[in-house]
């Protein structure tokens, strides 16, 4: 009697690093190329609205509006020089360091208030009673409304700045933190004190490893907030700054120079965006704490 063996099945091989960063690369040109289009047929339609004079909802009137060659040629001045030969030219960077510096400083003592409150509100239900509603009470003042006090009780300059950034950075993060700590599911608690985990090691063993897409959620909303506000907060009393160029900008009727500045602080506010899902990444290392880009 003979017996017919079944093959055993292949042993599945782990892609390699090279095939791994190949993948990846992979990935990311598809991403861009997914990415190209819209950007594209953007400007085709700026430079057809401007050439046609076109007047678009709420009153827009195109004809007004530089083309997307006036604008790219102000940027080449402003970051290089030689182009237009203005007092801008070759400032761009003097004024992006230092609107980046207020904006980390802003977004860091943020950073630092609202994570550590959220967790305790998330946490303490006599913390949430006593602070919630005196926060849900002041959340909704504009930071522009605060703008006029700011300078009267700090004064012109980086300080009144930084506090207005910290404040339109501040309560996204907060509620955001609080949303994940509270959404923290009684099984992995359970799940702790069955693993022989301290009740004093569950809040950063437990807490915050599931917490931490939410208060990424609330960063990332901070940080854009973060770099709208900075155009307010360096309208009054700053010579240097992006906020302060469109200030001189509008000023001069120069459109160009405000449409230059407000793609530089659309792009700088897309860089910190991707620098801060990566340092989010680096320090999560492979737990699988953030989705991964499809």
């Amino acid at each position: 009697m003979t017996t017919t063996r079944t093959p055993a099945p292949a042993a599945e091989v782990s892609p390699g690093p090279v095939q791994a960063a190949r993948r990846r690369v992979g990935t990311r040109v598809l991403a861009t190329l997914w990415a190209l289009p819209v950007p594209i047929l953007l400007i085709l339609l700026w430079d057809r609205g401007v050439n046609g004079g076109w007047t678009l909802p709420f009153g827009i009137q195109m004809r007004f509006v530089p083309t997307p060659y006036e604008v790219a040629r102000r940027l080449a001045d402003l970051a290089f020089g030689g182009v237009i030969g203005d007092s801008y030219s070759g400032t761009l960077w003097r004024h992006l360091y230092a609107s980046t510096v207020r904006v980390v400083q802003g977004f860091g003592f943020a950073a630092a208030v609202a994570i550590p409150l959220g967790i305790v509100m998330g946490r303490s239900r006599i913390a949430y009673r006593m602070l919630e509603p005196t926060i849900n009470l002041v959340r909704p003042i504009p930071v522009t409304a605060w703008a006029p006090l700011a300078l009267l009780i700090i004064g012109f300059g980086d300080r009144s700045t930084i506090f207005l950034v910290f404040l339109a950075a501040v309560f996204s993060i907060l509620l955001n933190t609080i949303a994940g700590v509270q959404a923290v599911p009684a099984r992995l608690f359970e799940a702790a004190a069955m693993l022989g985990t301290p009740p004093a090691q569950t809040l950063y063993k437990v807490v915050l490893p599931a917490s931490i897409p939410n208060i990424v959620a609330g960063l990332r909303i901070a940080l854009g907030l973060s770099w709208v506000i900075l155009v307010v907060g360096e309208t009054v009393g700053i010579r240097v700054g992006l906020g302060a160029l469109i200030t001189q900008a509008r000023e001069q009727s120069r459109t160009d120079l405000i449409v230059a500045v407000m793609i530089v602080i659309g792009l700088a506010g897309f860089l910190a965006d991707r620098i801060l899902l990566l340092a989010v990444r680096a320090a999560a290392g492979r737990r699988p704490l953030l989705p991964t880009t499809r």
